[in-house]
Parts: structure tokens; C-alpha cells; sequence
């Protein structure tokens, strides 16, 4: 059963183009965004160590996304490239936080979908660079994350059908969607993930 939704506004081909063109920035951005992505999950299990049915999951992705990062930096290595010096905060996970309600509760539902549909966006960023590589490495690597991102929408949205109703899961999840075509079409077109 698909849990999660699709992105309603696809990537524009500008940023695959920008991707492509300083893919060096586009590698160093993405090592950051597998550090934060591992420590959002681990953040969960420090916030919430009273949801004892969804630990196990967000340490398992907490550990996948820090492999992903392993992978990364690897591939950093392998180019002679350093990890950027300073992890700047994310404009688009930054922006999507400041639309989170503020009363616990609901709070806690909105980060669980916020972490959805950033992993669903990333799928689907992942797979168009996958499908932009010439290397044949490359886009396996690229091909497998995107499963991995996909995977993850859905896991977050299955957390959240354990504490919250159905229809008020999928009813804000349609919210967050929205919110996220809106702030992802007001972005500058960078060599990075968002």
C-alpha cells in the first residue's frame, strides 16, 4: 500500500541542468543533507522516547542515512573534494519548519509529515539525477537512493497513522504537499538537494 503522496509540482529540468553543470557542489550538499536527514531521525528518538513503536524504525533509518552519508563522502574523497566547511541551515526544510504548528501534539505530527515529504521530494530529485548521469556508477548509486527516499516517505507516514487518524493524517499530509509545490517553486535553482 502507497502511503505517502507524490510531489504535486515536478523538479524544474533548470535544476537538473544546475545539478549537472557543478555536480563537485551537488555531491558536498548532498553528504550535508545525509548528515542532517541521520540526525532529524535520531532527533525523534530524543524528542519522543515515550513513542516507543516508531524507535526502532527511526533508528534504523537514523543509521541507513548516516551510511548514505559513508557513501557520500567516499565518492567526495574519491573526487578530491572536501566536505563543505559549514553545514548551512536548509532554505527549504527551514521554511517548511516555520509552517509547523506550535502545540505539541500536532507539532509531532507535522515533523513526521515535513520528514515525508522531504524524503519523497528527495526521491524524486534522486531519480532524476539517476536518470542525468552518463556514468553508469553514478546512476546506480543515484537509482538506489531513490528507492531508499521513497521507502522513507512512506515509513514516516505509517509512524504517523500509529498516533493520529487516518483522515486527519492524510488531510494534512494533502496540506503539507501544497505547502511544499509553494516552497519549492520559490527557490533559487541550485547545485544542491533543495
Amino acid at each position: 500500500m502507497k502511503l505517502n503522496l507524490d510531489v504535486k509540482v515536478p523538479s524544474k529540468p533548470e535544476w537538473v541542468a544546475a545539478v549537472m553543470h557543478d555536480f563537485d557542489a551537488f555531491l558536498q550538499d548532498h553528504a550535508d543533507c545525509e548528515r542532517k536527514a541521520s540526525a532529524m531521525a535520531m532527533s525523534f528518538v530524543a524528542k519522543y522516547p515515550d513513542r516507543t513503536e516508531i524507535i526502532p524504525e527511526l533508528i534504523g533509518i537514523g543509521i541507513e542515512e548516516l551510511e548514505h552519508f559513508q557513501q557520500v563522502y567516499q565518492l567526495l574523497e574519491a573526487r578530491g573534494i572536501q566536505l563543505a566547511h559549514h553545514i548551512t541551515q536548509d532554505p527549504y526544510v527551514g521554511e517548511l519548519l516555520r509552517r509547523c504548528h506550535s502545540d505539541p501534539l500536532r507539532r509531532f505530527l507535522d515533523r513526521l509529515l515535513i520528514a515525508s515529504v522531504v524524503e519523497t521530494r528527495g526521491a524524486e530529485r534522486f531519480r532524476l539525477v539517476s536518470e542525468a548521469q552518463t556514468d553508469p556508477e553514478m546512476h546506480r548509486f543515484y537509482k538506489i537512493l531513490w528507492a531508499s527516499e521513497a521507502k522513507h516517505g512512506h515509513v514516516f507516514v505509517k509512524m504517523a497513522l500509529q498516533y493520529f487518524d487516518e483522515k486527519q493524517v492524510y488531510d494534512r499530509l494533502e496540506w503539507w504537499m501544497a505547502q511544499e509545490s509553494a516552497v519549492i517553486n520559490g527557490l533559487e535553482i541550485r547545485a544542491a538537494l533543495h
